[in-house]
């Protein structure tokens, strides 16, 4: 099995084995974000079960077999959240003040070495939120279900999966889980991949899952949307990652500022990552092309995140700067559309304010993080705004356009400073707390905006 380093490519890989010590010992597995990475099979040894309901993490179900099991498990996230108004208030939106909790269980049954079945259910809920959205709630319903085989050859292994499947490459700029908003994006998906200790090569079918909260287990396949990549991934200079992925975005009745009707992009991905010396880099570029409607699209994006740790002093601070540039359409009727479509971002790239969409944009954000102790983490940061073009309008996330913006104003758009703090209670609860004031620019200020403030407090519980 390829063994990633830094920030990306581990966050989609299919299977994650327990950890082993140096002398080859298997210890306790963590627990991840995407649960069905997580592989209990080392709990075969009794030794390891230390902890109440273990034995639930390892259910035997052959006497034979020891890779025949069921394993069960759970999350809980509570976050409250207040937000002066999303769209900086351009649409007379009041202050808000709101829970939203996401509860998740699942069952992982392997049939053997080769086979497994994954399900998971969830219930998502927002408490006093004045608007709920489609990220928002989603009340007792199917997340995931897929069929997973994997074969190893001597030359590589294979994988592939079948079914309501969730993926996330790299930072997560354009392709994500969409972990940040309440409702987790899904796909009901296809899913192959080869892999040998250098190269990986991906293969994804899919169309995105359609939430909706009208009663229970109502979700379903989004026919109006499609997703469809081929994706090659390379180790080069020891662990520097270098990918790239072909990919095909389409949508039905797609509306832009310019343009309107059926939406297809064709997408090229390149993407570097690494750490050496104290250093570490991510950097990405994205071509579009295609249409939308009668209209031409030629739209692009680059981001970058490099950053160095001085691992000699205390509480080892990193000093980071990110960097991001989207197109906009810059000239209405001229039978173009430049504007970006992030496709299934991220928010916690920027922040969780939502503020910031990867549309039209500009973006510089130097920033500092220290670990006073080691399960705690302090990240200060300000981001700066501009547009790549005053023809286009402001975005938020994940591409809305601020009302009132396109055409008029000036490129900057505003600034924002943004605080984060993360803790591990223990293996099985984390907190955080993020705070982001965004100084809205005349631009903003013009349409009817004004500064905006956000504040996140979330504990979440894994087992």
């Amino acid at each position: 099995m390829i063994r990633r380093t830094g920030w990306g490519l581990a966050v989609l890989w299919p299977l994650v084995v327990g950890s082993v010590h140096a002398d080859n010992q298997p210890t306790r597995p963590a627990i991840k974000a995407n649960r069905w990475q997580e592989d209990w099979s080392v709990f075969k040894d009794p030794a390891l079960r230390t902890q109440p309901l273990d034995n639930l993490k390892y259910i035997p179900l052959s006497a034979a077999n020891p890779f025949t099991y069921l394993s069960l498990g759970a999350t809980l996230r509570e976050r409250f959240e207040m937000n002066d108004a999303s769209g900086f208030g351009v649409r007379d939106v009041a202050r808000d003040r709101y829970l939203i909790q996401r509860f998740q269980v699942h069952a992982d049954l392997h049939l053997n070495e080769h086979w497994r079945l994954f399900t998971q259910l969830e219930d998502v809920r927002a408490y006093d939120k004045t608007t709920i959205g489609g990220a928002d709630q989603n009340r007792v319903d199917l997340r995931l279900a897929f069929a997973e085989y994997v074969k190893t050859f001597s030359a590589g292994t294979f994988k592939a999966r079948a079914g309501r499947q969730d993926f996330a490459f790299d930072l997560q700029r354009f392709i994500s889980s969409r972990d940040g908003p309440n409702v987790r994006q899904s796909f009901d998906a296809l899913w192959a991949d080869w892999e040998t200790p250098q190269w990986r090569v991906i293969g994804i079918a899919s169309q995105p899952v359609q939430y909706q909260d009208g009663r229970h287990f109502d979700d379903k396949s989004n026919r109006d949307a499609r997703f469809h990549m081929l994706r090659v991934e390379r180790l080069v200079g020891g662990s520097n990652e270098l990918s790239a992925y072909y990919g095909v975005y389409e949508r039905r009745a797609a509306h832009y500022l310019d343009a309107d009707g059926n939406e297809t992009r064709q997408l090229l991905d390149v993407r570097l990552g690494g750490a050496a010396r104290g250093f570490d880099w991510d950097i990405e570029a994205m071509l579009q092309k295609g249409s939308v409607g009668s209209q031409a699209i030629r739209a692009w994006a680059g981001g970058s995140r490099t950053g160095y740790t001085f691992d000699t002093l205390a509480w080892t601070p990193r000093l980071g700067l990110q960097v991001d540039v989207a197109s906009g359409d810059r000239k209405r009727g001229d039978g173009r559309v430049g504007t970006f479509n992030p496709l299934f971002p991220n928010g916690y790239y920027f922040s969780l304010a939502g503020y910031t969409g990867y549309s039209n944009l500009i973006h510089v954000k130097p920033s500092i993080t220290v670990k006073p102790i080691a399960k705690l983490s302090v990240q200060t940061a300000v981001g700066l705004l501009w547009r790549q073009t005053t023809a286009d309008a402001v975005y938020t996330q994940p591409n809305l356009a601020v009302a009132g913006t396109a055409g008029q104003g000036q490129r900057w758009t505003g600034a924002y400073g943004q605080v984060r703090t993360d803790y591990a209670f223990t293996s099985n609860l984390s907190g955080a707390i993020e705070a982001v004031h965004y100084a809205a620019g005349q631009t903003l200020r013009d349409a009817g905006g004004h500064d905006s403030n956000y504040l996140g407090m979330e504990l979440k519980f894994s087992w």
